[in-house]
């Protein structure tokens, strides 16, 4: 069994916010591979399918972005899970918009959903950084998490979103080097133009 997590916040008013990247990731794998609708179970919304033949269960924790690891923790203590059966997609404003990077352990860099999930499970589980950029000055980096994409954001998020799903069997397979890989070979991330990404572009 393989534990597939986003970090998001739950509410239509949050849906579409860079800091739900990590919910959006999840509904797409779970489009493409075709998941059952999900259900509420282990304090967040749970769905149970397959990829390329594992067991995976994708979850999208409600309990507010913050607290995120008690759900997460909850689903890898029933499954009887290891920190390396749990994968974790979640915006990351260190890297660049539309890139994409696989990291294991290590700190939460400010990030409060990462912290409450290694509170929970120990801090050596899989992560999806999805970049979304930074704002240029740390005062500004909530209300740009809390802020929806722009529409011409769209142009690397969607295929961004696609790619995170299309190359899923190498992320159930554990080869998060190549899946990282396959990531950015469909989903080119435009290199960042650093005046832009200082006024918030």
């Amino acid at each position: 069994m393989l534990l597939i997590a986003g970090l998001g916040n739950p509410g239509q008013a949050y849906a579409k916010n860079r800091h739900n990247i990590g919910f959006m990731a999840v509904d797409e794998i779970a489009r493409r591979w075709a998941f059952p609708p999900a259900r509420s179970r282990f304090q967040g919304h749970a769905s149970e399918g397959t990829i390329d033949g594992v067991r995976v269960l994708l979850l999208k924790p409600q309990t507010f972005y913050n607290e995120s690891g008690r759900a997460i923790g909850e689903a890898a203590k029933f499954f009887k899970l290891t920190p390396a059966d749990v994968v974790v997609f979640h915006d990351e404003i260190d890297l660049a918009p539309g890139r994409f990077r696989m990291k294991t352990g290590g700190g939460a860099a400010g990030n409060n959903g990462i912290r409450s999930t290694t509170s929970q499970i120990g801090p050596d589980f899989r992560r999806g950084r999805l970049g979304c950029g930074h704002p240029g000055q740390k005062e500004l980096v909530h209300g740009h998490v809390l802020s929806d994409f722009h529409k011409a954001e769209l142009k690397w998020l969607e295929p961004l979103l696609q790619a995170v799903a299309d190359a899923a069997p190498f992320l159930a397979a554990g080869a998060d080097d190549k899946y990282q890989a396959e990531v950015m070979r469909l989903a080119p991330a435009e290199k960042a133009d650093p005046r832009k990404l200082a006024r918030g572009e």
